[in-house]
């Protein structure tokens, strides 16, 4: 079961896990962590990142160790990781490695209610998402290509995962469409009929009056 953490934005990770390194001003962590691309892994909202840095602080996971000063900026407090800073990066993520977290995504949420459109419309719509996953899945693929000549794959692990799940969901929805394509999904001229008439019939009509079985 995954822990209640002191700070549980994940940002609050990326901001311990680069701070490890050295001593650093919140500006030159978001520089960094842009650098790293880590906007692509991890939910970040940049601009809540003072406060993140401010609350780690709070909760004795960061401590400021001085003042920067670059031309005529104002100063900056230089932060540090606390032991309970190393900790609690090193935790968290064993967590996230060990543990599954499953989340409803968007897709999962248009899929739930799809049957309010049309059978004839929503293969339009997967062939339209298909598109967009395929030239992601290409540019993806050129990426990461490119980074296997410039970076350990220790920096690259996260790339392999997301590539992979894109092309599982390729994968899915071609097949979803093949079935849609040929009229081989069950329940397709039940599904047809009622946004033809607007009454559901058969199984379908069944399980909308019951609900979903129990898990």
């Amino acid at each position: 079961m995954a822990q209640r953490r002191p700070v549980a934005n994940l940002l609050a990770l990326a901001v311990l896990t680069v701070a490890v390194r050295r001593p650093m001003h919140p500006y030159e962590m978001a520089s960094v962590l842009r650098a790293r691309g880590k906007d692509d892994d991890m939910p970040i909202k940049w601009g809540s990142l003072y406060t993140v840095v401010r609350n780690l602080e709070k909760h004795g996971l960061l401590e400021a160790v001085g003042t920067d000063r670059q031309g005529a900026r104002p100063e900056r407090t230089v932060y540090r990781v606390t032991d309970a800073g190393r900790r609690e990066a090193a935790d968290w993520t064993r967590e996230l490695l060990s543990t599954p977290r499953w989340e409803p995504s968007p897709f999962e949420s248009g899929l739930s209610v799809m049957g309010g459109l049309g059978p004839d419309e929503v293969p339009s719509l997967l062939r339209r998402r298909l598109e967009l996953l395929e030239s992601r899945i290409e540019t993806d693929r050129r990426t990461l290509e490119r980074e296997r000549g410039e970076l350990p794959r220790l920096f690259l692990v996260e790339s392999e995962y997301a590539l992979a799940m894109r092309e599982a969901e390729a994968a899915w929805v071609r097949s979803l469409l093949a079935e849609l394509d040929a009229g081989a999904f069950p329940g397709l001229e039940e599904w047809r009929a009622y946004h033809r008439t607007g009454e559901l019939t058969g199984d379908v009509a069944d399980l909308a009056e019951r609900g979903r079985p129990a898990e």
